[in-house]
């Protein structure tokens, strides 16, 4: 496979490949992401597709295998299915024959009798697999966040710092800071306080109005994580939670960085020292939308067609899209949007949207401001604003959604900001056994 350079803080090129050869990921991929509501009825969150083509775990993972990391175990939990499908299919190009892998771990009850009790437990649970491969040092990965990271310039800077723990750190807006875990730090970056979804989020100083939040992306040692983990689980009182309990219990003991996120972003102006790093928790309806929404400007925050990183995922063989009749009133076409790989747009109006593969538009419909998952159909006369539909959808002939938030409300789910979220449950189809 190819090897992927990526530059430091400077722009120099980086050469840590030995570094991550020495690595291990261990991707958490099994929570079910209730703020999603409907769409993570039948997925797990890792699994929600995401940007036209991709899910939203090939962030995580693309990001392991462009820095170096091609081992990796990814743990799973809630409804898999659809995310073991994606893994299966789409990451299977990793090389055994190099001690490349990707390995499915789901919770099989292998330490006691209960299934994975928090995140910190689905490591512990897992601890034969890790011993089996013997890292040096040992990833700790979210499969639910949506960046471009180089995490060789992590692990450099663990190395660095002689650290125990390594913590990546974004600079939030404080009143989005309750929603993660906020760290306090000193002029060496050196944690001080960590608090997991605190109330009243620690403001970082000079800088009122931000607070410095954890990104769920840990580097350990990993004889210190075997340490703390058989620790912790033992401990009665432990939710068995990195952030609520490993965390903050080793941060007066031992030696515990954070490690700015500015530092190792992927694809960022650095002669712009201010430009704020691309990373989003798609975990709402509004934030999933926006941020697809997002993909659809001219020059969006999240370069996804950049070949020196490039966001692996199932590459399914489909035709390129198709736009059909060139009539007054009926005229096949896509403006300001994303269309993937097997669509046709007959005769219909899309503007500002996002389309997954296999979507199907007729006649005289018109979708705006959209995201429009796969394998949909759209009827005749449809009319579609500010939706998010889900795959397998059949919008019937004629259907007008996201225009009248009271009548959307008898059908359909309205979140806050106006957004009408669509499903086959709500359409009467019942359609998830395809899935």
């Amino acid at each position: 496979m190819q090897s992927y350079k990526s530059t430091d803080s400077q722009g120099n090129p980086a050469h840590n490949g030995h570094l991550t050869r020495s690595a291990f990921a261990f991707v958490l991929a099994g929570g079910r992401g209730t703020r999603l509501l409907q769409l993570t009825d039948w997925r797990s969150k890792p699994a929600v597709p995401f940007g036209g083509k991709f899910r939203i775990i090939d962030f995580t993972l693309s990001n392991c295998v462009n820095s170096g990391i091609r081992r990796i175990g990814v743990a799973t939990q809630y409804k898999a299915q659809s995310l073991i499908h994606h893994l299966q299919r789409g990451w299977s190009f990793l090389d055994g024959r190099f001690d490349e892998f990707i390995d499915l771990l789901p919770a099989q009850q292998q330490v006691a009798e209960n299934w994975y009790m928090g995140t910190a437990d689905a490591v512990f649970q897992n601890l034969d697999v890790l011993r089996r491969n013997q890292p040096k040092y040992v990833f700790i990965l979210s499969g639910d966040h949506v960046y471009k990271m180089d995490y060789g310039q992590m692990l450099a800077k663990h190395i660095q710092t002689n650290a125990d723990l390594t913590v990546a750190c974004i600079d939030v807006p404080i009143e989005e800071a309750s929603a993660f875990g906020v760290i306090g730090q000193d002029e060496n970056q050196r944690i001080l306080s960590f608090t997991e979804k605190p109330k009243d989020p620690q403001p970082i100083p000079g800088k009122p109005g931000r607070a410095m939040a954890s990104m769920g992306v840990y580097v350990f040692n990993t004889e210190f994580l075997y340490e703390q983990l058989i620790r912790d689980s033992d401990e009665r009182s432990s939710t068995h939670d990195f952030g609520k309990d490993l965390i903050p219990y080793v941060i007066s003991r031992y030696r515990v960085f954070a490690h700015n996120f500015t530092e190792s972003c992927v694809g960022m102006k650095h002669e712009q020292p201010d430009e704020t790093p691309y990373w989003r928790d798609v975990g709402t309806i509004d934030a999933y939308w926006e941020a697809n929404m997002e993909l659809t400007k001219v020059t969006p925050s999240l370069n996804i067609y950049d070949e020196d990183w490039p966001i692996w995922t199932h590459q399914e063989q489909l035709p390129p899209a198709k736009f059909v009749f060139d009539d007054d009133g009926r005229r096949g076409m896509a403006i300001d949007s994303l269309v993937s790989g097997g669509n046709i747009i007959s005769g219909a109006v899309v503007r500002r949207s996002m389309l997954f593969s296999r979507v199907r538009v007729h006649s005289y419909a018109t979708v705006e401001d959209s995201v429009i998952l796969p394998k949909v159909d759209i009827g005749r006369s449809a009319k579609l604003r500010r939706v998010i539909v889900d795959k397998h959808c059949h919008i019937p002939e004629g259907l007008v959604a996201g225009y009248d938030a009271e009548e959307d409300r008898q059908r359909f789910h309205v979140t806050g900001k106006g957004i009408t979220l669509i499903t086959p449950e709500m359409l009467g189809q019942h359609a998830h056994y395809l899935r």
